[in-house]
């Protein structure tokens, strides 16, 4: 491997983690725990991911808040100061460039993108800005970033921060101090379950990431365990459930759209049109039944026997204790109950469209 490095990588190799090639940089996929029990240990306790790999791109200057709205879907002026939301950039058919976060602060705009897009989501947003009053940096290599999630991740941090960490809502931030360094302290996660996730410069991650980390703390946890975490919540992943082929309607994430907001963002009128006519698929979540059977990214999906799409995500839910999956259906065949078959290599097993999100017993916080 000759990706980049996030600043907790000699961490990872002290404590063993198996490294892979993800979007570019040298990742941590598990640890000797294995994916199973560190997926189990974020639904019961506290696990810690290094998600440094994000990026990061900040918009100041007097229409920050004017231009954030221009080139994303969801609407910048509901929020107010220290409000995290979730939306989108999209191209001018109203499919996905990237999903991201976008955090309003008192005197700047943060946006936060997959790793993957980092070069194509900035050139995008440089491209935009024209004349427009703002200035744009990406601090994507001046950013570490952690995410502390479970059941017991408030309580661990809470005995490292004076940050009264129970008043911060979901999807709000505060900044402060976790044991001593300097944070943005965001109330968000990839997991289904409670937690936090902590934004800080990459010349603490050494001291951070040793004071979250073992002692009878926070567990550090892989990509395999992220995977099935979020799959298990329902949360899409871009390049599998969303991309540029897919719009939100399609998707299932229509709520982040907000037509009638008043800047005219990059896609707005195709997906007008697209909300009046009516998307012709959807998203949907299916399981498994026969044991054994574990569908995976790419798999050939079919209904009444025609190959109608692909498995967008899958895998086993351990929380479930079966398989499950995503893939994208004809709206009339869409609904809950309906039969598909997975051909999971060269044999065609039965699937049932099922509800999202798979798993409802996280600990995520959304009052």
């Amino acid at each position: 491997m000759s990706g980049k490095r996030t600043p907790f990588y000699d961490l990872h190799v002290s404590l063993k983690a198996k490294m892979v090639d993800f979007a570019g940089f040298e990742m941590p996929v598990q640890y000797p725990t294995g994916i199973t029990k560190e997926h189990e240990i974020v639904r019961s306790g506290v696990g810690v991911f290094d998600i440094s790999h994000m990026g990061e791109f900040e918009i100041t200057g007097p229409d920050r808040n004017a231009f954030a709205n221009r080139i994303t879907c969801n609407d910048v002026g509901s929020l107010r100061d220290g409000q995290t939301q979730y939306s989108a950039l999209l191209k001018d058919d109203g499919t996905f460039l990237d999903d991201c976060l976008v955090y309003r602060f008192d005197d700047k705009i943060m946006l936060v993108v997959n790793a993957s897009n980092i070069a194509k989501a900035w050139e995008f947003i440089v491209d935009r800005k024209k004349g427009i009053n703002v200035r744009l940096r990406n601090i994507s290599d001046d950013v570490a970033l952690l995410a502390v999630q479970g059941p017991k991740s408030e309580a661990l941090l809470q005995s490292l921060t004076k940050v009264n960490l129970s008043g911060i809502p979901y999807y709000h931030f505060e900044t402060g101090e976790v044991g001593g360094i300097g944070c943005f302290i965001s109330r968000t996660g990839y997991t289904g379950e409670d937690g936090f996730e902590l934004y800080f410069r990459p010349s603490d991650a050494q001291v951070l990431g040793s004071t979250l980390i073992g002692h009878g703390r926070g567990e550090p946890i892989g990509l395999g365990a992220r995977d099935s975490l979020r799959l298990e919540a329902g949360y899409a992943l871009y390049g599998q459930d969303i991309d540029e082929t897919v719009n939100p309607y399609e998707a299932g994430l229509g709520w982040i759209v907000k037509l009638d907001k008043g800047a005219p963002f990059v896609g707005r009128a195709k997906l007008e049109a697209i909300k009046k006519a009516g998307v012709k698929r959807k998203l949907v979540g299916f399981k498994v039944p026969e044991k054994g059977s574990i569908p995976r990214h790419g798999y050939d999906v079919f209904l009444k026997g025609t190959k109608i799409d692909t498995v967008r995500s899958g895998g086993f839910g351990p929380s479930l204790g079966e398989a499950i999956g995503t893939t994208y259906l004809p709206s009339h065949s869409a609904a809950p109950g309906t039969e598909i078959e997975i051909d999971c290599r060269g044999k065609k097993v039965k699937a049932e469209v099922v509800k999202m999100p798979f798993y409802t017993g996280g600990s995520v916080k959304k009052s």
